[in-house]
């Protein structure tokens, strides 16, 4: 068993003799989507820590995106609780990279990818830049984020 999935389930445990509701329901909808993505496809699977962090990922990408629904529906009390169940789930995932930090790794992806190619990429290029951005940045920055940063170094 991925030992982020232990970690999430203890942590449920906990949360659920401790009866802090926003944790719990936040670690069980984690929990739902973790067990989900391992029984879609043709056979059921157990996710690698990586693969639990995508979901994870994936989830607080959600909950974000619903605080700004309804926020801008003037629903300042659901906009909070999907902030606070993202925060929840946020501290399971890794340590989200700086700007600076995601500039070095952009840098070195223009790098990577101007050697393969001979010359320097341009916005044609920017879907071969991300994908040796993604690989680099492993999923400590926003896919948005990585997109702007190559976007911006490719045009400079």
């Amino acid at each position: 068993m991925a030992d982020l999935k232990a970690r999430l389930r203890a942590d449920l445990a906990a949360a659920i003799k401790s009866r802090e509701t926003t944790r719990m329901a936040s670690l069980r909808m984690a929990l739902a989507s973790i067990t989900t993505e391992e029984v879609a496809g043709d056979e059921a699977r157990e996710l690698s820590d990586a693969e639990v962090e995508k979901v994870l990922a994936r989830e607080v990408k959600k909950r974000r995106e619903a605080a700004e629904a309804f926020a801008g529906a003037g629903r300042a009390e659901q906009a909070q609780a999907e902030r606070d169940e993202a925060a929840v789930l946020t501290d399971y995932l890794p340590e989200q990279l700086t700007d600076d930090e995601l500039s070095a790794l952009v840098a070195d992806a223009v790098t990577e990818v101007t050697e393969q190619l001979g010359q320097a990429p341009g916005p044609r290029q920017m879907g071969q830049v991300m994908k040796a951005a993604n690989a680099k940045v492993a999923g400590r920055a926003d896919g948005g984020r990585v997109a702007g940063a190559v976007k911006a170094r490719l045009q400079s």
